[in-house]
């Protein structure tokens, strides 16, 4: 079948086609991409690892421990909003991945189980490990950040080694689950034209060709309707023989409002996630410790495994459980049950997220990031001491905070809004959507106190 000409146009600046630019499309379908960004970040990976293992013990010291978690986990949640899940593609563990699985991979099928309980897997061990950094220290010891690494890493290994595909990325990865519920946020959109794939037989974009990949994350772009699973690899792009893939930018929240399969699973996830940002927040305020002394007093124990997963857990529960009691008040009018509200509702939630999760984060890039510089010069013998860290005053982190909670809150009011309207369009729009406004205003305010107080530093 003969390629389709392209004609060169600018609609790509007004929403529309982004491979209508010659340079993006040239650029996604050149065999550098995504390689030529991936062994980079493989090399850059491969010095964290060598400084959490073998560089200095101490945190403030480490140079591994500010890349990690000082500019790439600030910058996670970013890369989320404005690119969706392109980290996948250029993530070390995926290219990883692809290097076993091209050398000794068998390409076994995806085991049932995974493919059916996949997102609580993710859903528990996103739990665990943010668990186990607070009770083991993870991040404020460079080897425990080591450890957790390399643990990902035998994960990566022997699943390339077994399953086919990025089996690992899709069904198992912490981090994956999150990008996914963020990557619906985001506001890259990758689709097949649907009057283009409507006559297409040959799956070229799923199962890949000569030239091409199969989709790494086991989508199909002629029918796929969410970002959660596209890593922006382009392999599509360069398999499909009928030009048919469109980039396109969108506004944020956009498919949040219009998720045709709702899982629990993932609503769940979304408020989980939200916890999970309250729990951040209460262990870096400074009264943290005179809080901790209070649980010991109550609960009678000095053990801080106990003690943290008191807190843990009820940060947790309390964006679960308020998300629950608002679709069951929601359900009193329109007549639908709480799950069915709850899997429908937590997806308003994801902008909120988004937005906490950044705000939290710019603390951390924001107020420690000088400490990337500091440690990167005693690679080379020169140590700085007592240098503050910080890029920019308080007043200034706070600021942004707080427009970024703005922005979050206004994004999940829209899209609850949006659900209710195209899911009850006979009358109760208003008596379903009020419930969850209420619900959205009780999250933002609950973020918005912990923003206030006075943060400790990481580094």
């Amino acid at each position: 079948m003969t390629t389709p000409i392209k004609t060169q146009n600018t609609s790509w600046l007004k929403g529309g086609n982004l491979l209508n630019n010659k340079w993006i499309d040239s650029f996604l379908r050149s065999r550098w991409y995504p390689g030529i960004i991936q062994w980079p970040t493989l090399l850059v990976f491969m010095v964290i690892m060598f400084e959490l293992i073998l560089g200095p013990e101490s945190a403030h010291d480490n140079f591994g421990t500010a890349l990690t978690w000082v500019l790439w986990w600030p910058l996670i949640p970013i890369i989320f909003l404005f690119l969706g899940r392109f980290w996948c593609a250029i993530c070390p563990f995926a290219t990883l991945n692809d290097l076993v699985q091209k050398f000794v991979g068998n390409n076994r099928p995806v085991p049932k189980f995974l493919k059916k309980y996949g997102i609580w897997i993710i859903d528990a061990l996103f739990i665990f490990i943010t668990w186990s950094d607070h009770v083991f220290g993870v991040v404020e010891n460079p080897l425990g950040s080591g450890v957790l690494m390399l643990t990902l890493t035998t994960g990566v290994v022997v699943s390339g080694a077994f399953y086919e595909r990025r089996t690992f990325c899709r069904y198992v990865c912490f981090l994956g689950g999150l990008s996914g519920n963020y990557a619906r946020n985001g506001m890259l959109s990758l689709r097949g034209t649907p009057e283009i794939c409507a006559t297409c037989t040959v799956a070229s974009c799923y199962k890949g060709t000569d030239h091409s990949a199969p989709c790494p994350l086991f989508e199909f772009p002629k029918t796929m309707t969410s970002s959660a699973n596209c890593v922006l690899c382009a392999e599509c792009i360069k398999g499909c023989p009928n030009d048919s893939i469109q980039l396109t930018v969108r506004p944020p929240t956009k498919e949040l409002c219009f998720i045709r399969k709702p899982k629990i699973e993932e609503a769940f996830l979304s408020a989980v996630i939200m916890g999970i940002v309250f729990v951040q927040n209460v262990t870096m305020l400074e009264v943290w410790g005179s809080m901790l002394k209070w649980l010991e007093q109550v609960t009678g124990t000095t053990n801080y495994a106990i003690t943290f997963s008191i807190t843990f857990a009820t940060a947790i529960i309390i964006p679960v459980a308020l998300l629950g009691l608002t679709s069951w008040i929601a359900g009193r009018f329109n007549k639908v049950f709480l799950v069915e509200n709850f899997a429908r509702f937590g997806y308003a939630i994801i902008a909120l997220d988004m937005a906490a999760h950044i705000a939290h984060n710019l603390f951390h890039l924001l107020a420690e990031g000088k400490s990337i510089y500091y440690t990167a010069l005693g690679l080379f013998g020169t140590e700085i001491h007592d240098a503050s860290p910080a890029i920019v005053g308080m007043g200034t982190i706070q600021f942004l905070q707080f427009g970024l909670l703005a922005l979050g809150f206004i994004g999940s009011l829209y899209v609850a809004y949006k659900i209710s309207k195209s899911n009850h369009p006979d009358g109760k729009v208003w008596e379903t959507f009020i419930p969850y406004a209420v619900l959205m205003v009780v999250l933002t305010v609950m973020n918005i106190i912990l923003f206030t107080l006075p943060m400790a530093m990481r580094m």
